[in-house]
């Protein structure tokens, strides 16, 4: 996302280049001025050393020494002073008696006429230097003592004129202006590289977008409802918002960790660790069913993987109801075109004058109808329970599978507590009995023994329901007893929805009731699916006396509609029993 500019400031990478570009001039030119300076020092200090050395080396010569007692010192002295000044690239090498009148001058003129200069550390046998304007300009100057048996016998001065030192460091401040200019463009060039490169990454945006566009991401990541997952390269968790936190169970500690290191469910680990896109994949966890979108983050090379999830619990339940739905639509289409043919066949036999024949048919029709109402009404009077195993009665009957309810079920109306909605039921008997009746169909005597009871459980002493589903397929493995309940497994070909997500969706919903759903093998082969949903008492599920006395004497009109809805109900289931007509 590119936010507008407004005042058009310069990028965050440009004025990164501008502060960088003018702290990299003013260190180097520091340095060089820093460096000139100390140059300029050391270069006094090193011609102080080396008219030191010459004056000393001046003052101790033998020959010196024996000069100073002739007759005509400047004769012997000036030739070899003049000498010396040469060979050690000195500018003057002046020779003077103990008082200094000078023996020895680079301008002979000045022969015979007072140094210019202090002289007294040297006249006490000291040697020393000094800057002083002499004759020649301001120099630096050494003065040494000429010992004769301990005595003063003369002086001798060298020095270096401060013009030829400056000359000197004027030649090393060239060399260092060039590696002070060379630095500074490598330095540049540098902070060019780094700064396009930064450039790239920030998108030629300043400090203000990238501060807004920071506060616009939190704002959005936070305010989404849907879960977002960002996994860097090595399938770490980088980001994640509110909604993913709360579909997957998880907390801000999650950030840092691997993904498979979260405790999620397989499937859904795998899919996330895959490197190729997950489109709309269905995935369940504990108490979720969610929609998984996997998108890897690209830039030259794979950074990451963005995952998005949308929670579908409800969506999913819904779209179970729906086609149990239609299921029963479709049955009562087809029982609505039998009970024509029937009543076909009772006219016919009516115009034959064969009345007492089409009485005889109806009857017998409409009491099987009848019979099997009565069987599933009298063993399951929840109103809800009875519905489904009528429609899924008629819906077998199509498919040319028996729905039978054995006659152990018994759960009697109102028994069953509000912390046990009849959706949730709905998906798991549901979901049992179509996976019974796939499992069923073509088998000979295709038969589906459906049992629904309530009673003590073996364990804790407390009341819980039970429903058993058994089929007449080839039943489970005892190897996959485990795996049938995964998202995706089935031993028949996909359809246009998918397949492997029935037992999966009512494994997650009995979990969700902390209940059980177990298979084995049923009695003359085939599967048998159990579930066992403990149920709370009155008082942990909320329906208190002083609940009950209100629905029952505060709100009568409520509770008659709740009665004629019920009635409507199995009247409804009853129109769509197998082989029955309108009853």
């Amino acid at each position: 996302m590119r936010l507008p500019r407004v005042l058009g400031p310069r990028s965050l990478a440009g004025q990164l280049f501008a502060v960088q570009a003018v702290l990299l001039a003013v260190v180097v030119a520091g340095y060089a001025l820093f460096s000139y300076v100390s140059d300029g020092a050391q270069a006094q200090e090193a011609a102080g050393r080396q008219a030191t050395a010459v004056a000393r080396a001046v003052a101790d010569a033998p020959s010196v020494r024996e000069a100073i007692g002739t007759d005509d010192p400047t004769g012997a002295l000036q030739p070899y002073a003049v000498q010396v000044q040469r060979d050690t690239e000195v500018d003057f090498v002046t020779i003077m008696d103990p008082e200094g009148i000078r023996w020895t001058h680079p301008d002979p003129g000045q022969i015979g006429e007072r140094f210019w200069g202090h002289i007294e550390p040297a006249q006490e046998g000291r040697a020393f230097t000094e800057t002083y304007t002499g004759t020649l300009g301001p120099s630096v100057r050494a003065v040494a003592p000429v010992l004769a048996d301990g005595r003063v016998i003369g002086l001798v001065s060298a020095g270096i004129k401060v013009e030829a030192i400056s000359a000197r460091v004027r030649e090393q401040l060239a060399a260092l202006l060039g590696v002070a200019a060379g630095a500074l463009a490598l330095g540049a060039l540098g902070t060019y590289v780094v700064n396009a490169r930064l450039r790239r990454h920030t998108h030629n945006m300043n400090a203000a977008e990238l501060s807004n566009m920071h506060d616009y991401h939190q704002a959005a990541l936070h305010a989404v409802r849907e879960g977002l997952v960002m996994l860097d390269g090595q399938y770490r968790v980088a980001l994640i918002n509110d909604g993913a936190q709360e579909l997957l169970g998880l907390s801000e500690e999650a950030v840092g960790r691997s993904v498979a290191a979260l405790g999620l469910p397989v499937p859904l680990t795998s899919a996330l660790l895959a490197s190729e896109p997950r489109v709309d994949e269905v995935h369940l966890t504990a108490t979720r069913v969610l929609v998984v979108n996997t998108s890897p983050v690209t830039g030259g090379h794979q950074r990451g993987t963005l995952v998005t999830l949308r929670d579908v619990t409800e969506l999913q339940s819904l779209m179970g109801e729906l086609d149990s739905e239609r299921g029963f639509t479709q049955a009562l289409r087809s029982q609505a075109h039998e009970a024509a043919n029937r009543l076909h066949t009772v006219v016919s036999l009516i115009e034959l004058g064969r009345a007492e024949e089409a009485v005889e048919f109806a009857t017998a029709e409409l009491e099987l109808a009848q019979a099997l109402t009565d069987q599933v009404v009298a063993a399951v009077s929840e109103p809800v329970l009875a519905a489904l195993l009528l429609g899924k009665a008629a819906q077998s009957h199509e498919r040319g599978v028996e729905l039978v309810v054995s006659a152990d079920s018994r759960i009697d109306d109102g028994l069953l507590p509000r912390s046990l909605p009849a959706r949730d039921l709905v998906t798991v008997l549901g979901n049992l009995i179509d996976n019974a009746v796939d499992a069923a169909q073509g088998t000979a005597g295709a038969r589906v023994t459906v049992t629904a009871y309530t009673g003590e459980a073996v364990e804790g002493g407390c009341s819980e329901l039970v429903l058993r589903v058994a089929d007449t397929g080839v039943g489970v493995d005892p190897d996959l007893t485990e795996a049938v309940f995964e998202r995706g497994f089935s031993t028949k070909p996909a359809g246009p929805g998918g397949r492997g997500l029935g037992l999966a969706l009512a494994r997650q919903t009995v979990r969700r009731h902390e209940g059980a759903l177990t298979v084995a093998e049923a009695e003359g082969g085939g599967a048998e699916f159990e579930v066992r949903l403990p149920l709370p008492t009155v008082g942990e599920s909320g329906d208190s006396g002083d609940t009950a006395e209100v629905e029952g004497t505060g709100d009568v009109g409520r509770a008659g509609s709740r009665t004629e809805e019920r009635s409507r109900e199995e009247a409804s289931a009853r129109s769509a029993v197998p082989g029955g007509g309108a009853v």
